[in-house]
């Protein structure tokens, strides 16, 4: 039985979202991923008006899950393992503020395990870049059209889902294989 008041939502970008979205859509206890815009000051943006860098808006994911099946340190730790939380503004060949690293916290609670979680990642230098991810309240998250949703899934034989998302659920399934569904 899912009882929607007991669920929880994270926000995160960590560049394109379909690749964010097919990772979270792959843990046990996550209900759903939903592939949106956040951070901007243009109300109601389009794919096209976020990837021209406009807009302010980052591509992000916005995840409901329950926190008695996954908790939010563990999406934190999935997060930061999937995606290069030392660049500025890029993830691979993805270029453009739309693509950066951001934890958008809903409550207290998410910002102080994220800015812990930070501090934990650079005192055992896990990355041999600083961290630049920001940390920010959530703001307004605008989700994007219809055709970006669940798109690994719906679109596995793509060149892109193929050469950059394949190889980000192969790293999932070797290092998280414990979290994931199935």
């Amino acid at each position: 039985m899912n009882d929607s008041k007991f669920l929880e939502t994270a926000t995160f970008a960590g560049g394109c979202f379909w690749c964010t979205e097919a990772v979270f859509l792959s843990l046990t206890g996550v209900q759903s991923v939903t592939s949106g815009y956040i951070g901007g000051t243009v109300e109601n943006p389009t794919y096209e008006a976020v990837c021209k860098g406009t807009t302010g808006h980052a591509e992000a994911v916005q995840i409901v899950f329950d926190p008695n099946k996954v908790h939010f340190v563990d999406l934190l730790v999935v997060f930061f393992a999937t995606h290069d939380p030392t660049t500025l503004n890029r993830q691979g060949a993805d270029v453009g503020t739309q693509y950066r690293s951001e934890v958008f916290y809903e409550n207290d609670d998410q910002k102080k395990i994220t800015l812990d979680y930070i501090n934990f990642l650079k005192e055992n230098e896990t990355f041999a870049n600083p961290i630049i991810t920001a940390v920010n309240k959530v703001s307004k998250f605008y989700e994007a059209e219809k055709y970006h949703s669940n798109y690994y899934n719906n679109n596995k034989e793509q060149s892109y889902c193929q050469y950059v998302i394949t190889p980000k659920m192969d790293k999932l399934k070797k290092h998280f294989a414990d979290k994931m569904i199935g």
